[in-house]
């Protein structure tokens, strides 16, 4: 079978959670079938394909388009589409898209998140049409929803809040007619598909989960833990992990710091936004921005924290942090997706004041922490290793 991907930014190397599921989808596809990937490029990724990448699929990429933040308001005002069907609207890339399905007969077409789905236009016309497969990496009007009812609560997020809002308004029917058009529509979780549902009920959403490949994400034993870090990771410019760190450290740490001497929280995931500045000058914290590998930081720390308050889909992070043996503290939303249990595979906790509690106890209890570890991986190796989730996919190749 002969499967196109169509992704916001290079699956290779894999560095976040939208390239980690496409790498993941490609990797495990490509043992099988034949595939090519039509990408963007991240700002810092390389235009020279991986040899790696090359080996296992064929490929070619694109630069994104420029747009600026005027150019983002200005379309607010003279469209009706949500920013995200605007962000990687390109010429450029249609015209290589148009490329690929003249010179070849693909069976599936697999679009890889809301922004590429400017182009369903394209491949619906193309001679021999291919069954078409949205994956809604995240379920973004409930994202936005989440995102203006934060925002709003806080004075001066109001201008945050009112995007979020007409985002919001917008997206709830682009995102029905997207569904609507798609041969197949792919949710992370549960709770993604019912909200999806509440916009398109006649729409069948299969929910295939993120996945993790549990041999290159396994406990290091070797590894020197220090006993007072904690770990967060993510892309730092994502709003809903800015909040997740301002939030922790604003209202959570300085609890943390009262009980416990020498605590330190490492924030690590590239493009760390401006409203992180603050944070710079906090001894008890470090920013790193881009690291080539953000596992030998999760391994080191005693434990990892998932303080988000704003988001959809699920975290792949937690599968890192749980895959590699971490005990993990997460708010309810932060879990979201997963059916995890509390006390069993990792700790939740919502209020400042539970969470901070939680994170003292397992400082405090090196046996518990480990027990946390130790079930978080089986958990993840039993249910979201890529070899059982890769035949959920393609049973949605089947008429």
């Amino acid at each position: 079978m002969r499967i196109l991907f169509l992704t916001p930014q290079m699956p290779y190397p894999p560095e976040k959670g939208t390239s980690l599921r496409n790498w993941g989808f490609i990797k495990g596809l490509a043992l099988k079938h034949d595939v090519v990937v039509l990408s963007f490029l991240d700002p810092g990724q390389k235009s020279i394909l991986d040899p790696y990448f090359l080996s296992i699929c064929r490929g070619e990429v694109v630069l994104p388009p420029k747009r600026t933040t005027r150019t983002r308001l200005f379309d607010i005002v003279r469209t009706s589409a949500p920013d995200m069907a605007l962000r990687l609207a390109s010429d450029v890339y249609a015209d290589r898209l148009r490329y690929w399905l003249d010179q070849e007969e693909f069976d599936v077409v697999h679009f890889e998140g809301i922004e590429m789905t400017p182009y369903l236009d394209i491949v619906a016309a193309a001679d021999t049409r291919p069954l078409i497969i949205f994956d809604d990496h995240n379920c973004e009007y409930l994202l936005q929803r989440r995102s203006f009812e934060t925002d709003i609560r806080q004075i001066q997020r109001w201008p945050a809040a009112v995007y979020s809002f007409i985002q919001w308004i917008r997206l709830r029917r682009y995102e029905a007619d997207v569904c609507g058009r798609a041969n197949r529509v792919i949710a992370v979780s549960d709770a993604d598909a019912a909200a999806l549902h509440r916009l398109v009920p006649n729409t069948e959403i299969a929910v295939v989960p993120n996945g993790i490949d549990s041999v290159v994400y396994k406990p290091h034993a070797s590894a020197m833990q220090e006993e007072s870090a904690l770990v967060f990771t993510g892309t730092m410019d994502f709003r809903p992990n800015v909040d997740a760190v301002l939030w922790f450290v604003q209202e959570v740490l300085p609890a943390i710091k009262q009980k416990v001497s020498n605590i330190h929280l490492y924030v690590v995931g590239q493009r760390p936004h401006s409203r992180l500045h603050c944070l710079m000058n906090d001894p008890s914290v470090t920013i790193t921005g881009w690291v080539e590998d953000p596992k030998p930081y999760i391994a080191r720390a005693a434990v990892y924290v998932v303080p988000l308050r704003v988001g959809g889909g699920t975290r792949l992070k937690l599968l890192e942090a749980m895959s590699l043996g971490k005990a993990v503290v997460s708010t309810r939303l932060g879990a979201e997706g997963y059916p995890v249990s509390d006390g069993k595979e990792l700790i939740l906790a919502d209020s400042p004041e539970e969470f901070a509690s939680a994170v003292v106890q397992l400082l405090n209890d090196s046996a518990w922490r480990r027990s946390l570890g130790e079930q978080g991986c089986t958990f993840v190796k039993q249910h979201y290793d890529w070899k059982m989730i890769i035949p959920q996919v393609e049973a949605l190749y089947q008429p």
